[in-house]
């Protein structure tokens, strides 16, 4: 039980860290963007953990610290595309359409992250945020440093989060059915999608990569696009 604890205090940003992050926000805000990454959902109702992300995206979105929000993932162990889905529930909870930005292909969060990033490069965001459960965007912000991505970090604050009204909108998640839908547990083995999730199917561009290093390391792997192709 205390190594568990151990594990779970130290994979997580603490309440004080958290706290700092969104201080600083504050600071740097409104974002032009902020990154939500996405969760299964079972076509009925949302998990508690769809429910926090868009609840704190809502959140952030109504008080100017952000101006727009990309939902990201794809149809992953559920037919329903979490992108999508999410996307439903924040315009349910008033968020406009012309404010949310979707990336449907992530499969992984360290796709998440990059997708949405090149997603917001497009709109011409320059101040992107990711913002997500402390537990996400303290592993998420190894990969974030690792690539010097400009993306900043804004975890959910739950005492936050707790005072709140946060009903569950009705939606339709037909609209978020991806027909030619297979599970990743039948497409990848599970060594496979902890690789994935570990960021090493991710192909990137050679413009985002902060070094000579890294661009040779992955154009050695084939996972390099070159500028001009």
């Amino acid at each position: 039980m205390l190594l568990l604890l151990f594990l779970l205090t130290n994979c997580a940003f603490s309440k004080r860290k958290s706290q700092k992050y969104f201080d600083k926000a504050l600071i740097d805000a409104p974002y032009d963007a902020i990154i939500i990454p996405g969760v299964p959902h079972d076509g009925v109702s949302w998990s508690p953990t769809m429910n926090i992300r868009i609840s704190w995206a809502n959140f952030l979105f109504k008080k100017g610290i952000a101006n727009n929000i990309i939902f990201s993932g794809g149809a992953v162990y559920t037919k329903f595309s979490e992108a999508k889905i999410m996307a439903e529930y924040g315009k349910a909870l008033g968020v406009p359409l012309s404010s949310i930005f979707l990336d449907t292909n992530a499969e992984h969060s360290t796709e998440n992250v990059y997708y949405s990033y090149l997603i917001a490069k497009k709109q011409g965001f320059t101040r992107i945020a990711l913002a997500t459960d402390p537990f996400q965007a303290k592993s998420l912000q190894m990969m974030i440093k690792k690539h010097n991505l400009p993306i900043d970090i804004l975890p959910i604050l739950f005492d936050t989060l707790r005072t709140i009204d946060r009903p569950e909108p009705t939606i339709f998640p037909e609209i978020a059915i991806e027909n030619s839908f297979v599970s990743i547990t039948e497409r990848e083995s599970f060594f496979t999608r902890v690789k994935g999730t570990m960021g090493k199917q991710i192909i990137w561009f050679e413009e985002d990569l902060p070094n000579d290093r890294k661009v040779r390391k992955y154009r050695r792997k084939g996972r390099l696009i070159t500028k001009g192709i």
